[in-house]
């Protein structure tokens, strides 16, 4: 009998990542346009000349810079390979096979992924009607196998957001050995001043943590860096189960600078958060719905018609993020590029 992997990845889910068309505008990533600060690109650059040694495994120049920026102990924080790679991590400490692990539906797709991946149960809650959690919903869906519940704020694909009182109400409800992890990995571009900000629950509870990411407003997403800040017995089993050496130089030194250089990065914030909220605006003009964002991207929910309207998107030189039979994704970009994608919108509308 030849050699077999487990059986049960067969049914795995495979990530799907937004993909690059040549000649066309990507709009499919949640990606920063700008691509790193300018300060960071020169300590990047500096960075290559140590390439030939072994970045620090225990990221932890990094992690006590994060540390002293969040208010909590340094024990508190794991850094990982970006905030995809803790949530495996997290679900894998966390975890005993037979375990059940809760998130909503639709949210971030490797949920199930690192879940199954486990040998944990994904266990989902659908959104309600305004593409937001159902948390009343959410907390009558734990059990007594519920180890973790993922909460997506906002959610990544529909930008929604969970506020101040629903939230603390869930959390209340939540047994205290089931471990909330809020996932803010669009935290810089919300601001809605009733979302609240994760880290004030994690100094104030037992049982919550937060990821967050230098992928999104940073422009790091190719560096792969995010961290988490939590309990600190979950912390140090997530670095036990951390892959050695996989927050490589180049990326711990870029997280370091863009901690220095946060004053620009909220400026280039705004500046997208005022495309974010005219495009908005403009889809609905043209007769989309389009909930509420509190992120760096718009949701359509089409339905069928999302694969349909990508289609379009493309045949325009425009590529967004389809999920099949829900709606699509669009980041926000540059002011020329947001156009190019709104004259494909509305193109769409009176052809279809």
């Amino acid at each position: 009998m030849p050699v077999q992997p487990r059986a049960d990845l067969h049914s795995l889910p495979s990530y799907v990542a937004g993909k690059t068309v040549p000649g066309a505008v990507k709009l499919s990533s949640n990606e920063t346009p700008g691509g790193p600060l300018p300060s960071v690109a020169k300590a990047i650059a500096e960075a290559t000349a140590d390439i030939n040694r072994y970045p620090d495994i225990s990221v932890g120049k990094l992690a006590r810079r994060l540390a002293e920026k969040l208010a909590v102990p340094s024990e508190q924080v794991s850094v990982g390979c970006g905030s995809v790679a803790l949530c495996q991590q997290l679900v894998q400490a966390m975890c005993a096979p037979g375990d059940e692990v809760l998130f909503a539906w639709r949210s971030f797709e490797s949920y199930p992924i690192v879940s199954q991946i486990a040998s944990a149960v994904p266990v989902t809650v659908p959104l309600d009607a305004g593409h937001r959690h159902d948390l009343t919903a959410m907390a009558a869906a734990v059990t007594p196998k519920t180890r973790v519940v993922f909460v997506c704020n906002p959610n990544n694909p529909t930008g929604t957001v969970v506020r101040r009182e629903e939230l603390e109400r869930f959390l209340d409800a939540v047994p205290s050995d089931v471990l909330v992890v809020l996932d803010e990995a669009y935290r810089e571009f919300v601001t809605d001043a009733d979302v609240p900000d994760g880290m004030d629950y994690v100094r104030g509870r037992d049982n919550v943590a937060v990821l967050r990411t230098f992928s999104k407003a940073y422009g790091l997403a190719g560096l792969r860096v995010g961290y988490f800040a939590g309990p600190e017995a979950v912390a140090e089993a997530v670095r036990k189960v951390y892959v050695p050496f996989s927050v490589n130089t180049l990326a711990q030194i870029a997280a370091m600078a863009s901690l220095d250089a946060e004053d620009e990065l909220f400026a280039r914030c705004r500046t997208i958060v005022a495309e974010r909220d005219r495009v908005r605006t403009e889809l609905i003009e043209a007769g989309y719905e389009v909930p509420e964002t509190q992120a760096n991207f718009v949701w359509l929910p089409l339905g069928e018609r999302a694969m349909d309207f990508a289609e379009h998107a493309l045949a325009n030189k425009v590529v967004v993020r389809a999920f099949a039979g829900d709606g699509v994704r669009v980041t926000i970009s540059h002011p020329e590029e947001n156009d190019l994608f709104l004259h494909a919108a509305r193109s769409y509308r009176r052809t279809s």
